[in-house]
């Protein structure tokens, strides 16, 4: 099976000005001969241009793209997409300019344009919320193979073309690379893809020029907060995915409080609408009853418009999880797939990596790894967790630097009210002080505490330590929990990335702790 290059050129290459032709106030700076340049590639890394490429260059936290286009130009750059601002110092490069109003909302118009609408030769869905959107494309793509269709997916633990996994960075893919990867499904012959749909994409207009054939929603709960201006602002960025650009069809939980908003939005602008109620809300248009929750997993009916029942069930415990699968199955029908594939392809899905990701060393207890890294996602986790548990729920759990700091007493606080035991340690402090994050964790955990909450709590900044002191504690009948990071395999601390797998740690500790001597009086 040949590697798939996640930027291949564009064959043909494309003229400039037709890539440009559909845009409002755009200026190609020069003569007219540089609309006539062939443009075979298009990237915002100046690091990353290739010959042939059109590079585009977008204001930055600190420093102007525009600063690096002689970079490009002598990487085979032929030209510079750039705003006002960035075409003063562009110029200097000697390339032609292309001078927009914004930079970032047109790159998905110019990325598809130029490698011929790949989306468009796929069935797309898209899935966003801020919790279980990985959960919920892993199942949807379950879902694709077992209607026989080859497909991709899209999200924060990567993409992957059939069973060949493709480098990313993103939960969502700028948008020059995004068209470029859809564009290397396309030639895999790929049929589907399943893609999660972050805020920040929304919001910086990455999925521009794809409209998805099925958009679903999960949930609203606090998070990037550090990026959005407020909740309300992040509300609207997740909600640009259900307007009639977008998608032809909005499947919305509607049990979240946000999701009857969306959908009643949704619906106002012609957006045909599917509800769903997890919790089977009879005003939903599907919904899960008769749920049966399990350790290993849970079944329900599903019960759609019409009345038609269907037993359905999901491989991954937790009531959260009816609550992807729901999602899953009745998107995929809304695409167009068979029910019964739908349903027996999402129930065949035997785990996502690091979402409540069994580790299994042979010990007597629970030890999970889960991603959760928000006040409603730790609660939600401890609270599915609770009943499998005879002995005692210890969560080890940290909060990520840089990012948003109003979370972190939440978070504290979530754990504290969830487990009998909390061990807060270091996520990802990135250029924060470390000791300063556990702090307002920390004060978090305590206040819950003192306001009834029963757990201990106790600070281990070293992450390794942390999960060795609560596996070392465990007994038959306990839970372990390592949250916050997931499927990630490095340690962010202070510009550094360190190796760090969660699996892999936990598991070592069991495997440490088990053969410890056992010390008899």
């Amino acid at each position: 099976m040949s590697e798939i290059d996640p930027r291949p050129r564009a064959v043909p290459a494309r003229p400039l000005g037709e890539l440009v032709a559909s845009l409002e106030q755009v200026r190609i700076l020069g003569p007219e001969a540089n609309r006539t340049l062939a443009i075979s590639g298009f990237t915002m890394d100046s690091r990353a241009v290739r010959p042939g490429d059109l590079y585009a260059a977008v204001p930055g936290a600190s420093v102007h793209g525009a600063q690096f286009a002689a970079d490009a130009a002598r990487l085979g750059a032929v030209a510079v997409l750039t705003d006002e601002q960035g075409a003063k110092t562009a110029v200097d490069s000697g390339l032609p300019l292309v001078v927009v109003p914004e930079v970032r909302p047109v790159l998905g118009r110019i990325g598809a344009a130029l490698y011929g609408h790949p989306a468009e030769a796929m069935t797309m869905l898209g899935i966003t919320g801020t919790n279980g959107k990985t959960t919920t494309s892993f199942l949807m793509e379950g879902g694709l193979r077992a209607a026989g269709l080859h497909s991709g997916i899209i999200g924060t633990t990567g993409t992957r073309v059939g069973d060949q996994a493709v480098k990313s960075v993103r939960t969502t893919p700028e948008a020059p690379d995004l068209q470029a990867l859809l564009e290397a499904m396309r030639r895999d012959s790929v049929e589907a893809v399943a893609m999660e749909v972050s805020s920040h994409a929304l919001a910086y207009g990455r999925t521009a020029g794809i409209r998805y054939k099925v958009a679903a929603f999960t949930n609203l709960t606090q998070d990037h907060l550090d990026f959005h201006a407020d909740f309300e602002d992040y509300f609207e960025a997740k909600a640009k995915l259900f307007t009639p650009g977008y998608t032809a069809l909005a499947v919305v939980n509607t049990d979240d409080p946000y999701g009857r908003r969306i959908a009643e939005r949704a619906a106002s602008l012609g957006v045909r609408v599917w509800t769903i109620s997890p919790s089977g809300a009879a005003d939903a248009d599907w919904r899960a009853e008769n749920t049966d929750l399990g350790p290993d997993g849970s079944g329900f009916d599903l019960v759609g418009p019409d009345g038609t029942r269907r037993r359905a069930g999901v491989r991954l415990p937790g009531a959260f999880n009816v609550a992807n699968a729901l999602t899953a199955v009745v998107s995929l029908i809304g695409a167009g797939v068979d029910p019964e594939a739908a349903v027996a392809g999402v129930a065949g899905v035997a785990g996502v990596p690091g979402r409540i990701q069994p580790i299994d060393a042979g010990q007597d207890f629970l030890a999970i790894v889960d991603y959760a890294h928000t006040p409603d996602a730790i609660s939600t986790l401890l609270a599915s967790l609770r009943p499998v548990t005879r002995g005692r729920l210890r969560i080890v759990v940290g909060c990520g630097g840089d990012r948003d700091r109003a979370k972190r007493p939440l978070m504290g606080a979530a754990a504290a009210r969830g487990a009998d035991e909390v061990v807060l340690t270091n996520d990802n402090p990135r250029s924060e002080d470390p000791l300063q994050i556990l702090a307002a964790a920390e004060a978090g955990a305590r206040d819950a505490v003192a306001a009834g909450a029963s757990a201990e709590v106790e600070v281990c900044a070293d992450r390794a330590e942390a999960i060795a002191r609560a596996v070392g504690r465990s007994e038959p009948g306990d839970t372990v929990v390592v949250a916050g990071k997931g499927h990630e395999q490095g340690q962010e601390i202070a510009g550094v990335i360190h190796p760090f797998d969660d699996a892999a740690v936990l598991r070592a500790a069991i495997q440490h702790a088990a053969a410890r001597p056992e010390v008899t009086g």
